[in-house]
């Protein structure tokens, strides 16, 4: 599992953790009825504390994410498209806000970025 925590962030770990394995099943890495590792093995390979795995898993749960299976193991859940969408457009309007942030910081007039926006839009 490709999970990168970064000490240089101020986000807590659990939720680098969290954020990460979310991202992972919005975009379908992840499918719904896939094993997720066990927060020992997860632990051990990002050379964290059980406890912090714990608290990602759970976070995850709590939002519909994964289910946990006794004596199995946490498993991705079946997506409710809607949700899926919402947190979608909930993760785009937090990178926008921190974009809206910095051009203001720099003196970027709202026209100047809505260009911006369209341009790279039209990237895509």
């Amino acid at each position: 599992m490709d999970i990168i925590i970064s000490n240089s962030i101020d986000k807590p770990i659990y939720v680098q953790i969290k954020d990460q394995l979310k991202t992972m099943i919005i975009n379908e890495t992840l499918k719904e009825g896939d094993a997720l590792p066990s927060m020992r093995l997860l632990a051990k390979e990002l050379r964290i504390s059980v406890i912090t795995t714990k608290r990602a898993y759970e976070e995850l749960e709590r939002e519909g994410f994964i289910e946990t299976v006794g004596g199995k193991g946490c498993f991705v859940a079946g997506k409710n498209l809607d949700f899926i969408k919402e947190e979608q457009q909930r993760l785009i309007e937090e990178h926008l806000q921190e974009a809206v942030s910095s051009a203001k910081n720099i003196g970027v007039s709202l026209p100047e970025l809505v260009d911006i926006i369209t341009l790279l839009y039209k990237e895509e």
